[in-house]
């Protein structure tokens, strides 16, 4: 009996100890995913974030910045679309914390654009429009 409540035990600590380590894994950067809710899709009061509330519905909320495309038959949180990649240039892993940071970055991300050759929208204009800054077609 003795035996069985140490083997209950022990696995169960195994459980919450991986637990513990795959969750923080899989929630590493949400502080972006919640300051760019926070600054665009708000409490949803005007039409523009009704919109971007739906826009986001409709995909997962971490493709906003990430592709969802399998690339060498994986998907990976590494590929991203272009207003992900013109985030990544502004932002670190360190900067995970950096409320001011990390909104003043998806300000400056505003008056860029995926394209400028085929004159795409910036992403501020694709923003205000109520549409997300960059799609990506499966």
């Amino acid at each position: 009996m003795k035996r069985l409540y140490v083997s209950a035990l022990s696995a169960l600590m195994v459980f919450g100890f991986l637990t513990v380590c795959v969750t923080g894994r899989v929630d590493g950067r949400s502080e972006y995913s919640k300051a760019w809710q926070k600054k665009y899709v708000g409490d949803k009061k005007t039409d523009v974030q009704k919109k971007l509330a739906a826009a986001v519905t409709k995909v997962k909320k971490c493709n906003v910045c990430h592709d969802p495309r399998k690339i060498d038959g994986k998907i990976s949180k590494k590929n991203r679309n272009d207003y992900g990649k013109a985030l990544g240039k502004l932002l670190t892993k360190k900067d995970k914390k950096n409320t001011k940071k990390i909104n003043d970055a998806l300000t400056k991300v505003e008056k860029m654009g995926a394209d400028k050759k085929k004159k795409l929208p910036s992403f501020g204009e694709l923003l205000k429009a109520g549409k997300l800054p960059s799609v990506v077609k499966k």
